[in-house]
């Protein structure tokens, strides 16, 4: 009987004690390990299955954490976690009070940086490998894994840019496996696919494998072959320079990154090799799931649970009535239909077509929708650039990604007044992503630029009259934020109504408080409203709408009336609708005790959107928790 390895490694030491020969039964049982586990507890899947090799040999060629490992993005990290003493917990990722899905400084001191975003890991590891050297320690390596269309990114180049000069101790490993959640794009895809199927570069990098001895210790052959490439890869075997050699790095690749005893071998070389350096190899997402590596878009993190064996997702249980749909899809469904109104109409997301449901459009209008790559500043300014033009570009980025233009926002957009619609997808908590995808800053951050239009709707047909609304008669910059997951109307697909922009509208009527909201969110403020009333008290809700211009005229009516006023919002507390609240009565001289409902100042971490709405405080039972403390004077925190 096969005695089972991984369950005998409780930590990359342990790994390292292995022979080499054993580690092909590692990988084997480590991919199985990852299916089983999401195949139970629906996560991040294909990204971590590809670099199940990388992150074996990784690990047992480095001396991990001395050495810094940096993961980009963290989805490929799984391995990585079960690998780093966290097996047995590893049915807890994603969960309430659970492990986060991403390296998390302060889960292990095997993760060397929080990631959760794209094209930051060659910054990280720059800065930890300048920092060793002017600590004089001269043996830390340095290793940035980027892949998953993260190159793409701007951020990515800036540091490539940087570490090109100081010789830096840096290894980065660009994991080309094609698609990031869905097919990467752009010329930099091109490119690494030339260098792919160049047969003049491939008949290189085989005398390099040769020259290397097959990946025999480091010696001079080594050296001699990286002087070689230094200079021929520059000349014509392209029909350009190789970019990265053309950023002072010593290229190498591309490899198979799917055999672990080439990969490692080849490790051990270039971790002897001073300065920095990018190693190019190639993976399959998905790899070791036959589904998985058919369908990679659905199985970057697939909606459900499935059979481990076959791949094939569970039917959901039949419900007894017809579900609402996601917001994502009526926005995908909604700008299709106006579109093909207006043709001033386009649609533009930063790498995120199937989740924003833009592919909708680039299916039936491929060249008016656009998908940038990672690229969230660029898309922001490209859609300025096209807004300047006469068209209505619909900019669809996810809440927590809008943070990383917020420049560009206010440059680009808002100080030249440019009719962008910002659709600010996944707004809120989102739930197991946790604190690096919570949409929780945008209606903070943004209410303090001038020139923005800023609107949530709390139903589907909201959403679209907003959508209409934004795009007639020139509005400007405007920004509809929305939650993840389905709405409240089944029979969501309404005539479209233009929204006075500006105006709130009374949900309720009520006598004892007033609630006011704004977005998704107020439909659990509603359900708190009849919970009241059976209680005998009567609350009035709000939909406020626009966070941005402020219905000053509901405002007033709600101050003259009420002296107990409940805030709620699903964002950060500080700097949105219940510091827009307070900020209006202190202006208007208006003495009314005011509750905000919404993010605390901290980061939330991971859990269904039910446990966090709990945890925050502003789920319905919160909501009528809070309530009835505000009318009997509690103390309320």
């Amino acid at each position: 009987m096969t005695v089972n390895l991984l369950n005998k490694i409780n930590s990359p030491a342990d790994l390292r004690k292995l022979d080499e020969s054993q580690l092909l039964q590692v990988c084997t049982e480590l991919r199985e390990f990852i299916i089983d586990a999401v195949a139970n507890n629906p996560a991040h899947l294909g990204a971590s299955l590809g670099v199940v090799e990388l992150t074996v040999a990784l690990h047992y060629v480095f001396n991990t954490p001395y050495d810094k490992l940096i993961w980009d993005v963290g989805h490929q990290a799984y391995g990585h976690k079960i690998l780093t003493g966290r097996r047995d917990v590893f049915y807890l990722n994603r969960k309430y009070n659970g492990i986060s899905g991403f390296p998390k400084m302060d889960e292990s001191e095997y993760d060397a940086f929080g990631v959760g975003h794209s094209s930051t890991s060659i910054s990280a590891a720059l800065g930890m490998a300048v920092a060793a050297k002017m600590n004089n320690d001269f043996h830390r390596q340095h290793i940035a894994v980027i892949g998953d269309g993260a190159m793409t990114g701007g951020m990515a180049l800036e540091a490539l840019n940087n570490a090109g000069v100081g010789e830096p101790n840096l290894l980065v490993i660009l994991n080309d496996n094609g698609i990031a959640i869905d097919k990467n794009v752009g010329a930099i895809k091109e490119y690494l696919a030339q260098i792919v199927t160049s047969k003049a570069y491939n008949k290189l990098r085989d005398k390099t494998w040769k020259l290397l001895g097959g990946g025999t210790k480091y010696g001079e052959h080594t050296r001699a072959i990286v002087k070689q490439l230094g200079n021929a890869v520059k000349g014509s075997i392209l029909t350009s320079s190789n970019l990265f050699e053309a950023f002072n790095f010593r290229y190498f690749g591309p490899v198979d990154g799917n055999d672990i005893i080439r990969l490692t071998k080849l490790l051990n070389d270039l971790k002897n090799i001073r300065g920095p350096k990018l190693l190019h190899i190639i993976t399959t997402k998905g790899k070791g799931l036959p589904q998985a590596e058919k369908e990679q878009t659905l199985f970057h993190a697939p909606p459900g649970a499935f059979d481990k064996k076959t791949g094939v997702l569970f039917k959901e249980k039949p419900c007894d009535h017809v579900q609402p749909p996601k917001y994502q899809v009526v926005f995908g469904k909604t700008i299709i239909e106006l579109a093909e109104k207006n043709e001033k109409i386009l649609g533009i997301t930063p790498a995120m077509p199937s989740g924003s449901s833009l592919d909708m459009m680039m299916h039936k209008m491929p060249h008016r929708a656009f998908d940038v790559g990672i690229a969230e500043q660029h898309a922001v300014t490209f859609a300025a650039g096209l807004a300047t033009q006469g068209f209505v570009p619909f900019c669809n980025i996810y809440s927590t990604f809008i943070q990383r233009a917020y420049d560009q926002v206010i440059h680009d957009v808002a100080l030249q007044k440019l009719n962008v619609v910002f659709c600010l997808d996944r707004a809120g908590l989102v739930g197991e992503d946790g604190p690096t995808h919570h949409g929780a800053f945008d209606l903070a951050f943004l209410r303090s630029i001038p020139n923005l239009t800023i609107c949530s709707p709390m139903n589907e047909q909201e959403l679209r009259n907003m959508m209409f609304t934004a795009q007639t008669e020139n509005k400007g910059p405007f920004v509809i934020r929305y939650p993840r997951g389905r709405g409240v109307m089944p029979e969501w697909k309404t005539t479209f109504e233009e929204i006075e922009v500006g105006k709130g509208r009374i949900i309720r009527q009520g006598t004892d408080l007033a609630i006011i909201s704004i977005g998704h969110i107020g439909n659990a403020a509603f359900e708190a409203c009849n919970v009241l009333s059976a209680e005998g008290i009567e609350a009035a809700l709000y939909d406020i709408r626009f966070l941005k211009p402020l219905d000053e005229d509901l405002m007033h009516s709600v101050f003259k009336k009420f002296k107990n006023i409940i805030t709620i919002e699903d964002g950060v507390i500080s700097g949105g609708l219940g510091s827009a609240v307070v900020e209006f009565a202190s202006g208007n001289n208006y003495h009314a005790k005011i509750f905000r409902l919404g993010i605390p100042d901290k980061f939330i971490s991971q859990g269904s959107q039910e446990q966090l709405y709990h945890e925050c405080g502003y789920d319905k039972d919160g909501i009528v928790t809070a309530a009835k403390g505000l009318l009997k004077g509690e103390s309320l925190k």
